[in-house]
């Protein structure tokens, strides 16, 4: 992603560079002297931005590298502030009554046009070459002239170190060996001594959760019945010519002097020639990335002589092109359970005839909670207590410092050299948005949206092409997901993620890379010092328990970009401090007034404001000074109405509202309006008419419908005139009327991808249905379902999610059942929820292929079933093992009232006939209300 504005390597000099180029664009307006002034920043600053960028790829700069890295980037921001100041009416400028374009370049030309030649913006020029010539002798005047040679010494890779551990040490392992162990020697599903073709697994999982010493593992146990075998790690940056010679070394029982270097085909070559006829067993550990395997896969044969391939990796798609290579397996490895966790951090502490002393069991479970199954964290840990007094009071020292910056001992060195591998490997603007989430406190659930929000206003993420800021910010989520960076905590329906978290680990990691280099300032976490820099550039606020927090003094907060208040009991500072803020997030702390809000209007960087889940009832009409404002969420506070101005925020991209929020007049000058959520229908007349034309925005939803008939009509004409613009996502609650009926009569919404009702039952299909090619997620509640209503449905041709309420047209069904066959369609179909009403058992019937794609299938029965209903013969045959390609069914039983012998007979028959379903490891969950299995 290049042009980022904003990154941890360059500070803010992308979006200097940006702006002092817009400056040059209208240099004939500028004084002959800032004209010169500006070229030299640029040059200065570009070729700083270079070292920068080629700095931020070494593990481990020179001490007098860092420092230059760090003064380099802290004068970007005050340049960045200084212009921005310069912009709104700093010294020189115009203030904000007289600038009213919007935008910087349209700023530029306005201040430039009535500044002629003054004198002003030129002392501030000067002073920023100044400073930038002060930054560059001041380096080479301190910089150690390089007499000896720079080579570093050399460091054993602890992932090695993996290899050579005794076995007697491991725990947790026999359960994944065995399971790989039985992927690469079961054919047609009966054991086999002798393996029948080319087999493969591949081992994913974050760094540090052990799958080179489980490759190993397996590797030592069947290696000796195999001609030819080779274990070959992949560096991150690696050298193709030595791991081919490494392998053909190996395989070939050769000296790996004795191989001819040659070129990489050659090579190639001349191992798929070795290993032609012959049984090979190769562990290639750590591949990076897919190019990497794409070139060693071609020197392994991939048919015949019953060969075996393991690979590891931390990059899903990795695993994902291996497979695809050869066909086989991925298999997650698995944290630790806490019985495998408490054996290895206690084998590790305490000899055979000792045993952990009871005053420390409590605190040892709670680090080994905090440590997650990750056997990376309990090894170096303990090795961390080993060198500690073994007291209470010293352990929950360190169990307090976990997640937290542990400082650098020699016993966690190691375990930061590996997290180190996969952060460096990560480009600029993946780094960035890394760092970023140490903000976060521990344990958090990181919304998806959010995050990306937050990225986009703090310049991480920004429109590139035809891509918007979003869809780039959603590609670098995936793929801190893909390098297991971050978890996946909630997913979608068709298993997109929703929210992460960070592993309490990787998260001391960032912790300590975002103080290291003043990404971050945290106040009021236990056991973090604040970094030496007093000047913050984003600020963490975080207070555990019953503790108290305030800012210190000693910071410097006139240049904070990014304020984030976590907790109920931090004490809420004066936004007046905070004059360069680009996020603002006051979610969910509930002593949030109104009053600290009154200033806001002064914060004219602000990009994001979030205060939902706060005391707030009133937001000051100052909010719509706020002309950058992209995001504004105020679900779950107390207002009610919101103030005229909020019509004058013209780059408002998000708007998030609870459903009982007034809307003032004059919406249509809010074109920026993308998504709309939670939208009452009572509005004013003019407010609906309006609505119609926000031309950009892409998912509203709409609640409460039972309005009067002219506002029906005027809501019904406003989502007609949306849908033949951007639409792409309609969400309506209590459409009692049926306004969605008659809305597109004339003129199908084409655009539309998700269309969501609730409480909102119509008498049947609406005609236009069939129309939307394009519509990827379906719910709508029917009074009757008809066969013809599946075809029509049946027939969407990008129909992905479909959820359906609704009894179906007995009349024309055999059986009382309504048919589900390959005629109806549903090529794409993925998930389905059906929602049987009233008293009445299931009463759909799929038959042989059909819904050939469909992974996910509920069953959800919305009032009491009759006990006799229960206990009836074949009560749940509905042709499950038909839905060939279902990997989990989810069954709901409103049981009240029904007596439990009869719960157990229906949990039985549920069980039974998903025991007929040709998938044997398909997941069955099954709520009664009560329980889940």
């Amino acid at each position: 992603m290049e042009g980022i504005l904003v990154s941890a390597a360059t500070g803010a000099l992308d979006a200097v560079l940006e702006k002092l180029a817009t400056l040059l664009v209208n240099e004939y307006k500028l004084h002959k002297g800032v004209r010169g002034e500006i070229k030299f920043l640029i040059d200065e600053l570009t070729a700083m931005h270079a070292f920068l960028l080629k700095m931020s790829e070494e593990e481990d700069p020179d001490v007098q590298d860092k420092v230059w890295m760090t003064m380099v980037r802290e004068l970007s921001y005050d340049i960045e502030d200084s212009i921005d100041d310069f912009v709104q009416g700093g010294e020189g400028g115009v203030d904000d009554k007289d600038a009213k374009p919007d935008g910087f370049i349209k700023k530029i030309k306005h201040i430039l046009g009535k500044l002629g030649k003054r004198k002003a913006h030129h002392r501030m020029f000067e002073d920023l070459k100044k400073q930038v010539i002060e930054a560059g002798e001041r380096n080479e005047r301190y910089k150690t002239r390089q007499v000896f040679s720079n080579t570093k010494n050399a460091t054993v890779d602890p992932r090695a170190l993996a290899i050579f551990e005794d076995a007697s040490k491991l725990v947790g392992m026999d359960e994944p060996k065995a399971e790989i162990t039985e992927m690469l020697t079961k054919e047609d599903g009966v054991a086999s001594t002798q393996l029948q073709q080319v087999k493969m697994v591949s081992i994913v999982g974050s760094g540090g959760m052990g799958k080179t010493t489980l490759a190993n593992q397996v590797y030592q146990d069947l290696k000796g019945k195999f001609e030819c075998r080779a274990f070959v790690s992949v560096s991150r940056n690696p050298d193709m010519t030595n791991i081919l010679r490494t392998i053909l070394s190996e395989v070939s029982c050769q000296d790996y002097a004795h191989t001819e270097a040659g070129s990489i085909q050659q090579l190639i070559s001349k191992i798929s020639g070795y290993l032609a006829e012959k049984r090979y067993f190769i562990v290639i550990d750590d591949i990076w990335d897919v190019k990497t395997w794409n070139v060693i896969k071609y020197a392994l044969p991939m048919t015949g002589c019953d060969s075996v391939i393991i690979t590891t990796t931390r990059m899903s798609d990795v695993a994902c092109s291996c497979r695809s290579s050869i066909g086989g397996h991925i298999y997650n490895i698995r944290p630790l359970n806490m019985a495998h966790s408490r054996q290895l951090f206690h084998g590790r502490l305490f000899n055979s005839e000792e045993e952990c002393p009871s005053s420390l069991e409590k605190v040892s479970d709670q680090i080994l909670k905090k440590c997650d199954g990750l056997p990376l964290a309990i090894i170096a840990i303990s090795g961390l207590l080993a060198n500690t007094g073994k007291t209470e009071h010293l352990w929950n020292q360190v169990k307090d410092s976990i997640g937290r910056a542990l400082e650098r001992n020699p016993s966690v060195e190691w375990m930061i050299k590996i997290l180190s591998l996969s952060y460096y490997d990560l480009p600029p603007h993946l780094k960035t948005c890394l760092l970023y989430l140490s903000i976060f406190p521990e344990d958090s659930i990181i919304e998806k949206k959010y995050l990306i929000w937050r990225w986009i206003a703090e310049g991480f993420v920004h429109k590139e092409g035809r891509y918007s800021a979003y869809e780039l910010g959603e590609r670098c989520f995936n793929e801190l997901v893909n390098r297991s960076l971050i978890q996946p905590v909630k997913l979608g329906k068709y298993d997109k993620v929703l929210s992460c978290r960070v592993h309490d680990t990787i998260l001391d990691f960032i912790v300590s890379k975002s103080n290291e280099e003043n990404f971050v300032t945290f106040v009021g976490v236990p056991s973090l010092t604040i970094g030496t820099q007093s000047r913050v550039r984003r600020l963490s606020m975080q207070v555990e328990g019953e503790g108290h927090s305030a800012i210190p003094t000693s910071l410097i907060l006139s240049h904070v970009r990014s304020l984030n208040v976590f907790g109920n009991t931090v004490k809420i500072p004066s936004i007046m401090e905070f004059t360069h803020l680009r996020t603002l997030d006051f979610g969910g702390c509930s002593q949030l007034e109104n009053h600290h809000l009154a200033n806001v209007g002064h914060l004219f960087q602000l990009r994001y404001l979030d205060i939902s889940r706060t005391e707030v009832s009133e937001l000051p009409e100052q909010i719509g000074h706020l002309r950058c404002l992209e995001m504004l969420d105020i679900t779950g506070t107390n207002i009610s109405d919101l103030p005229a101005s909020i019509v004058n925020l013209g780059k408002l991209a998000h708007l998030r509202v609870s459903g009982h929020v007034r809307f003032p007049d004059g919406i249509a000058k809010m074109q920026a309006l993308e998504t709309l959520k939670w939208v009452h229908a009572w509005q004013s007349y003019n407010f609906l008419e309006e609505l119609g034309q926000l031309k950009n925005l892409r998912r509203l939803d709409l609640n409460h419908m039972d309005v009067a008939q002219e506002h029906k009509e005027v809501i019904a004409s406003s989502l007609r005139k949306l849908c033949t613009q951007n639409l792409c996502s309609l969400s309506m609650w209590n459409d009692h009327d049926s306004i969605l009926l008659n809305t597109w009569c004339t003129a199908p919404p084409l655009n539309l991808q998700k269309l969501v009702t609730f409480d909102s039952t119509l008498p049947k299909l609406p005609d236009w249905i069939g129309s939307l090619v394009n519509l990827q997620k379906l719910r709508l509640q029917l009074e009757r379902i008809r066969h013809e209503d599946l075809c029509i449905l049946g027939a969407l041709p990008a129909l992905l999610t479909l959820g359906l309420d609704g009894m179906n047209d007995q009349s024309s069904c055999e059986d009382r059942r309504l048919t589900v066959s390959p005629e109806a369609g549903f090529r794409c179909l993925r998930v389905f929820t059906y929602m049987v009403q009233e008293d009445r058992m299931m009463d759909l019937m799929f038959t042989a292929r059909c819904m050939p794609k469909l992974e996910k299938l509920e069953i959800i029965f919305s009032g009491n079933i009759e006990n006799e209903s229960l206990s009836s013969a074949g009560a749940f045959d509905f042709g499950i093992e038909n839905l060939s390609s279902l990997v989990t069914f989810r069954c709901e039983l409103d049981c009240r009232g029904i007596k439990g012998s009869t719960i157990d007979a229906a949990k039985a028959s549920v069980e039974r006939i998903v025991s007929t379903h040709p998938n044997n490891h398909l997941n069955l969950i099954f709520d009664d209300g009560i329980l889940r299995l």
